[in-house]
């Protein structure tokens, strides 16, 4: 498997089941990659169509691939928070490729084994070209000899 950047576009939701019974919903977002875990901002009083427009960084190493798990929750400050819904995207074909890209689409959130709504997400891999002695032999500017320009 490559190593790398993985690039996590969180643009928005749409059309989550609301959890909150009187006022619109908190949404927020965990994105997991193995145990790498980043949360997104409260989008307060967003309901079922929250935006967020924000990018997340994972570094990507290993021999397993994985999915980035995806939970969708409502902030309730007096009280636990509640899961919204949940989305898998598996990233094997966006490893595959030295420089994968996969611009922002649709992903199925689902609870309880239902649909209740859509994530939209963007994908970007980096790979990283690791040198096996540290150093790029092509750089004039480690070792060997270099003419200089005096008189």
């Amino acid at each position: 498997m490559p190593e790398g950047v993985l690039e996590v576009s969180l643009v928005s939701a749409k059309g989550l089941e609301n959890t909150d019974i009187i006022f619109n919903m908190d949404p927020y977002v965990i994105l997991t990659y193995k145990t790498q875990e980043k949360k997104s901002t409260i989008a307060s009083g967003k309901g079922s169509n929250p935006v967020w427009n924000e990018t997340f960084l994972f570094d990507v190493s290993g021999k397993d691939s994985t999915d980035l798990r995806i939970k969708i929750m409502d902030s309730d400050g007096s009280s636990a928070d509640d899961l919204v819904g949940h989305a898998s995207i598996p990233l094997d074909a966006l490893f595959r490729d030295a420089d994968g890209d996969i611009p922002a689409k649709s992903y199925s959130v689902m609870k309880d084994d239902v649909h209740c709504g859509e994530i939209i997400i963007g994908l970007n891999f980096t790979a990283q070209v690791f040198r096996s002695r540290g150093f790029d032999p092509t750089d004039e500017n480690i070792g060997g000899w270099k003419q200089s320009g005096g008189n």
